[in-house]
């Protein structure tokens, strides 16, 4: 598999600053703006059903985030997926915690209709996803990225889109290759947030991609290249959790291209 490289993207969303659209959780709206900001690219944090709509017609990309849903938030969600399916605007969902309600169950059902380029959970989201396994642990994961490497390649399939599993290993796919990327630090599940943070980061990178299955898939890698590689960097002048959250964004926002294309622990596979 040939690719473009992934610090071409990162250098396409800096030199760009792609407006990214996020309705997503109380607790990850100041973190994700942050963390967008860092990368390169504009957070807007609207989810009014009044204006969410109209909003995302402007905006490069767009992110949803089910973490604390509510009715008002859930029609907030419908406009905007919505407006992104007949627009082709690039969108992604994040299914926190999808197995532990149902009405979590009906909401991303519905949402799925609406074509999302990609959906990015951890393993025992994309399992419940995907119907194979049991509620995990609230927003936690239960399972490990390799359980639900088969789970991934099939709702890929299903749905026609790209799917991430984040962990140890994160997992990309679009249900005919896959891809592995290799870095990050065990501080980083110890920080709320950050994988809501990165649905964002991908949907930045998603709006800078061409609409190519090939330049979304590459988008897409690197955008959780650029976790794992940050990632690492901060945990080396981190003493723990409190210390590894600005650390986290002082990496991301000195992070280069050519970091990223020489840094990056990165195994692309054609077939499955």
């Amino acid at each position: 598999m040939t690719l473009p490289a992934p610090g071409g993207y990162l250098q396409a969303l800096q030199a760009r600053t792609p407006l990214v659209h996020c309705i997503t959780n109380f607790v990850a709206m100041n973190s994700s703006a942050n963390i967008l900001l860092a990368v390169g690219a504009s957070p807007a944090m609207l989810h009014a059903r009044e204006e969410a709509g109209e909003f995302t017609a402007l905006a490069d990309a767009l992110s949803i985030n089910i973490g604390t849903v509510s009715p008002d938030f859930a029609d907030g969600m419908r406009a905007t997926t919505r407006v992104a399916c007949d627009s082709a605007t690039p969108w992604v969902l994040d299914p926190v915690a999808v197995g532990a309600t149902a009405y979590r169950q009906r909401l991303c059902a519905e949402l799925m209709e609406r074509s999302p380029a990609l959906i990015r959970g951890n393993a025992s989201e994309i399992l419940c996803l995907n119907g194979m396994a049991t509620p995990g642990r609230g927003a936690d994961s239960t399972a490990s990225t390799a359980e639900a490497r088969d789970a991934a390649v099939e709702l890929a399939r299903r749905q026609g889109c790209l799917v991430g599993v984040s962990g140890e290993v994160d997992l990309i796919t679009d249900g005919e290759r896959l891809a592995r990327v290799y870095g990050g630090h065990a501080l980083m599940p110890r920080i709320t947030t950050l994988g809501c943070g990165l649905s964002a980061t991908v949907a930045a990178f998603l709006g800078v991609a061409d609409a190519t299955p090939d330049s979304r898939f590459a988008a897409a890698s690197a955008a959780f290249g650029c976790f794992a590689v940050a990632g690492e960097r901060a945990a080396a002048k981190a003493s723990g959790p409190g210390s590894f959250t600005p650390a986290f964004l002082d990496a991301l926002y000195q992070l280069t291209p050519d970091d990223l294309d020489h840094h990056l622990s990165l195994e692309n596979r054609d077939g499955i």
